[in-house]
């Protein structure tokens, strides 16, 4: 039985007059039953009829206008309100008033009429248990691991113009019977949607948890190209409410719609628009299901112990420069392992192509993009850094884990307090002797003023940096080199220190020295980032 009042008797008869599906009128009566939008239309429709036809009252509310009594004709008392005048539905598609005053309802053979004015369908053809039964195919063939979704409904815009007209189109007998209602209280669409197809999808997908926040998203989007332009005129009357953007490909959107109907008055609305809404010839046209998990995050440490070896993918004017890179010899393990369709590599700072890094690493993190395999145990994932380090002897990494997409940002915290340890091996043009590089180290907390290096000027903004060497250490080689250990600010330009970047950094070795220097090698030794934990046997 329907939870209806009898003052909702004009709205539901001005909305099938008009071509509302059955589950359309419960929204517009503000019908909250669940259970109500889940029995099949046909038998929805059938117990509107009755309703209307004052056949049957049903779920009056106390609050409601008291029963009156009245006797048949054996005497015998029954309840309901007396059928003073029976309502007449207008000669439509959904209703016809016969000469009797009663209303019957076509069947949804009539194909020129059986399309819902207000929600194109969606309520009618796509809510039923074949629906779901092919919607969870879809999610089963991608093969995603979930112990829950949630399901999400993406609807044409011009739903929200046909509704605010149906809405109007009741809004007079609404006033009229001093109703407390407003449009903000009437079902929507996709509310509806979700309680009727909720529990279906789940029961197809063995009974898994259908929850309003999940790591996996179902998504089930619909179209209707036929009345595209349903929302075309609003652009004239509220031309601020619709501005190009980048990633849409119309300015109608949903958004843009419902903020121009919160600005447009009724009399400019009617004046463009019919109330009731047209009457559609076809349904909804529903997308391919959409399956989405959110974002799985990996860390770890990795070293480097090749010097022709870029950290990223080495392109420049199209060409690529390398075959690989670390961030490609990690991933690819991972990706397949994950089930991944993409992914996002950061690290705390970075090497060049000719740098080792050494010591325990330096720490990373690998944002998986829609992974279809969410988890692993821990003997996986240590099986996984085997097979990574199996694959080339070029990198390593250590202390491989699954972390939350928050303990990634710790890696970049305090990025200019962070230090790190080198060690270059330095030419020197003069020949020097053990001594002359003793003063060296007794340098503490050196301040170097670095303007941006002309290797890197393409892609940072010119500026001049500051950067502290907190200590060095030398180790005498022979007359023309020597080893230079330092423990430096994060983001300090070491190459640069050294050579002195034809004076853009100052102070530099050439000027301590008092004699042209370069670097031929250069180690990272260490990363001091205590991130990510260490992972034990």
């Amino acid at each position: 039985m329907l939870p209806l009042k009898e003052k909702d008797k004009p709205v539901v008869q001005k909305l099938l007059a008009a071509g509302c599906c059955s589950r359309c009128v419960l929204r517009f009566c503000c019908t909250s039953v669940q259970a109500a939008f889940r029995q099949p239309e046909q038998e929805t429709l059938k117990e509107l009829q009755a309703f209307i036809n004052n056949n049957e009252i049903v779920q009056d509310s106390p609050d409601s206008t008291e029963e009156t009594k009245s006797h048949d004709a054996s005497g015998s008392e029954t309840r309901g309100d007396p059928p003073s005048k029976r309502a007449k539905l207008e000669h439509c598609a959904t209703g016809d008033a016969s000469k009797d005053g009663t209303v019957t309802v076509e069947t949804q053979e009539d194909e020129e009429s059986h399309v819902c004015v207000a929600c194109l369908g969606i309520l009618q053809e796509f809510c039923d248990v074949t629906r779901a039964i092919k919607i969870a195919a879809a999610v089963k063939a991608e093969q995603y691991e979930f112990d829950s979704l949630v399901l999400s409904v993406s609807l044409p815009p011009q739903l929200c113009v046909r509704e605010h007209s149906c809405w109007l189109h009741v809004k007079k007998e609404v006033r009229e019977k001093c109703m407390s209602l407003s449009e903000d209280d009437v079902i929507q669409v996709k509310e509806a949607f979700k309680w009727v197809m909720q529990g279906l999808i789940a029961k197809e997908l063995g009974g898994v948890a259908v929850v309003t926040k999940s790591l996996f998203e179902v998504g089930v989007e619909f179209s209707h190209p036929e009345t595209d332009s349903d929302c075309y005129f609003l652009a004239s009357t509220c031309p601020n409410c619709f501005k190009p953007t980048k990633n849409k490909q119309s300015v109608f959107t949903r958004m843009a719609v419902v903020k121009a109907l919160d600005k447009i008055s009724d009399f400019a609305f009617l004046k463009h628009y019919p109330s009731p809404p047209a009457r559609p010839s076809r349904h909804c046209v529903q997308q391919d299901v959409q399956c989405l998990h959110v974002s799985l995050f990996i860390a770890g440490r990795y070293n480097k112990f090749c010097r022709s070896l870029p950290q990223t993918p080495w392109v420049i004017d199209g060409q690529r420069r390398m075959e690989s890179s670390v961030e490609e010899l990690i991933a690819a393990p991972i990706l397949v392992t994950f089930r991944a369709d993409g992914f996002n590599f950061s690290s705390s700072g970075r090497e060049d192509v000719d740098v080792r890094t050494l010591g325990n690493g330096r720490p990373f993190a690998m944002e998986l993009l829609n992974p279809h395999r969410s988890r692993v145990s821990k003997v996986e994932m240590k099986q996984l850094q085997e097979t990574i380090n199996a694959s080339s002897d070029k990198i390593r990494v250590r202390d491989l884990q699954i972390v939350t997409r928050e303990a990634t940002s710790r890696m970049k915290e305090g990025e200019e307090e962070k230090t790190k340890s080198y060690t270059a091996l330095v030419w020197t043009h003069k020949a020097i002797q053990r001594e002359d590089l003793s003063f060296m180290d007794d340098i503490k907390d050196l301040t170097l003023n670095q303007k941006t290096p002309l290797r890197v000027l393409h892609r940072r903004a010119l500026a001049v940096r500051q950067r502290v060497i907190h200590s060095m250490s030398t180790r005498f080689v022979d007359a023309h080199h020597f080893y230079l250990g330092l423990k430096t600010q994060a983001g300090t330009y070491i190459k640069e220190f050294v050579h002195g970047d034809f004076g853009r950094t100052q102070p530099n070795m050439c000027e301590l020295l008092k004699t042209d220097t370069d670097i031929l090698e250069l180690d990272v030794e260490s990363v001091d980032v205590d991130w990510p934990p260490t992972v034990t046997d």
